[in-house]
């Protein structure tokens, strides 16, 4: 479920991304909010998590073709 909170996710760098997943991930660990607010955690750190591997997978891609270019 994609809300207008987590689609800001899609802006960050990978650095932002994943910090952002710590943080999210360091207050669900804690246990204090509410089922509602631990799901908009899930949620907002799932939107991270998949923030960071577009991320790494664009710089797989970028290291896969510099070897491709450089073996030519």
């Amino acid at each position: 479920m994609a809300t207008a909170q987590n689609s800001d996710v899609s802006a960050l760098s990978y650095e932002q991304a994943r910090d952002e997943l710590v943080r999210v991930v360091h207050e669900l660990e804690q246990g204090s909010s509410t089922l509602e607010e631990s799901l908009a955690l899930w949620e907002r750190g799932e939107a991270a998590a998949k923030r960071c591997e577009e991320w790494l997978l664009g710089a797989k891609a970028r290291l896969d073709a510099a070897r491709s270019a450089s073996s030519d």
